[in-house]
């Protein structure tokens, strides 16, 4: 697919940001057709070039992070560079950064200085507390968003403390709002004629927005959700088991119906006719009973005979996949979820597949990540540095 075919296609996006958040936002907008150059310091770049899992020298997760991105370096507290930068952004459609509040101010690169040279910018700001109130001025990483927000709070055992969901999670749901964020301001833009805007997201303000009920059943009732386990209170049965092979499956069988198939499918016609269970509030009020005998069922049998009498009766339910059970699983397959990319030295690797799908416009993995500073000339050369000058700043370090 031509990039002019992409829905993002002749947008400039500027990212100054590094690690989760800012840079998970702007690659979903790479992804789409936004030509995003990434803006590193000269002195090793975006710290997740180091972090996790290394190929000579190289994260990983590095090159899916900075997929369809470009690299210049500017060192920021150098007057050239911050010039350098400032005219980068003054082209640009959208900025995505993720500095603590305040400190882009003192560069001389904040909203108010931006939008003079530029007035249709969409400027996307992810930070811990966003650019407002007291907590404004505290670092905040994904960890302290989750926490703050009420995801750590409710997950993990009743009788264990909060846990961790086993990725940086509260970053990415905050980059996913930047993206939508964006989208909105572009189109404000573009359809409606208004002026560029900011795009404040807070972590733990992402985090927040996702909670359900959480806020009405504490305010109604008084309720305060609690961490349960697998388990969803109020909805039974849904829930995680063992099985007698030593995976874990997961039942979701709270509608009406397919509990009782469920029922039927692990032979307990009794319990499938049983007009006390008929409904979610009698199964909730026999809630114990029914895990325990989920539990005493899948524990009698090996994973793939559970499935396929669930898959038999219509009753979702699925094992719990690790990666390399997502490698041959036919879903993943049909549905293009790993592309393959090749590392610098030649050697082909999985990288995840995009998503959303776009039926008519669809997003592309394109290049894996950059090395450092790759696109520093050219970038320089379209915005009229001329080598002279290009050789200068470099001899400076400006770039």
């Amino acid at each position: 697919m031509s990039e002019t075919q992409k829905p993002l296609a002749g947008l400039r996006v500027v990212e100054l940001g590094s690690l989760i958040a800012g840079p998970f936002c702007s690659r979903i907008l790479g992804e789409f057709g936004g030509e995003v150059v990434k803006v590193e310091p000269p002195d090793g770049g975006d710290p997740l070039r180091k972090w996790r899992k290394l190929y000579e020298g190289t994260s990983l997760w590095w090159y899916v992070q900075a997929r369809n991105k470009k690299s210049v370096t500017a060192n920021l507290k150098h007057p050239d560079g911050r010039d350098f930068v400032r005219r980068l952004i003054a082209g640009a459609d959208i900025l995505v950064e993720n500095f603590r509040p305040g400190v882009l101010e003192k560069l001389g690169l904040g909203w108010e200085q931006l939008q003079v040279d530029n007035p249709g910018l969409v400027m996307v700001r992810l930070s811990g507390f966003g650019q407002s109130g007291p907590y404004k001025d505290q670092p905040g990483f994904g960890a302290v968003g989750e926490s703050m927000g009420g995801l750590r709070y409710v997950t993990g055992f009743p009788d264990r403390p909060p846990v961790r969901t086993g990725i940086s999670i509260g970053d990415s749901i905050a980059a996913l709002w930047g993206a939508i964020g964006a989208l909105l301001a572009l189109r404000h833009r573009e359809v409606n004629g208004g002026p560029g805007q900011v795009v404040d997201v807070a972590l733990y303000e992402a985090v927040f927005a996702m909670m359900e009920s959480l806020v009405p059943e504490a305010d109604v009732f008084g309720f305060v959700r609690e961490r349960t386990g697998n388990i969803m209170p109020g909805i039974t049965p849904s829930n995680t088991h063992t099985t007698r092979d030593g995976k874990h499956v997961t039942i979701g069988a709270n509608g009406d119906a397919i509990f009782r198939r469920l029922m039927l499918a692990m032979d307990r016609p009794d319990l499938a006719d049983d007009p006390g269970l008929a409904d979610n509030a009698g199964r909730d009020a026999r809630r114990d009973e029914i895990y325990g005998l989920i539990d005493a069922w899948c524990a009698a049998r090996d994973e793939a005979e559970i499935l396929a009498l669930l898959e038999q009766a219509a009753v979702p339910s699925s094992r719990v996949y690790s990666v390399l059970d997502m490698f041959a699983d036919p879903q993943f397959i049909a549905r293009q979820m790993f592309q393959s990319a090749t590392l610098p030295d030649g050697k082909t690797f999985r990288v995840p597949g995009i998503v959303p799908k776009l039926s008519a416009t669809p997003g592309a993995c394109g290049d894996i990540g950059p090395a450092l500073g790759a696109h520093t000339d050219a970038i320089l050369g379209e915005l009229g540095y001329d080598p002279a000058r290009i050789a200068a700043m470099r001899a400076d370090g400006a770039i």
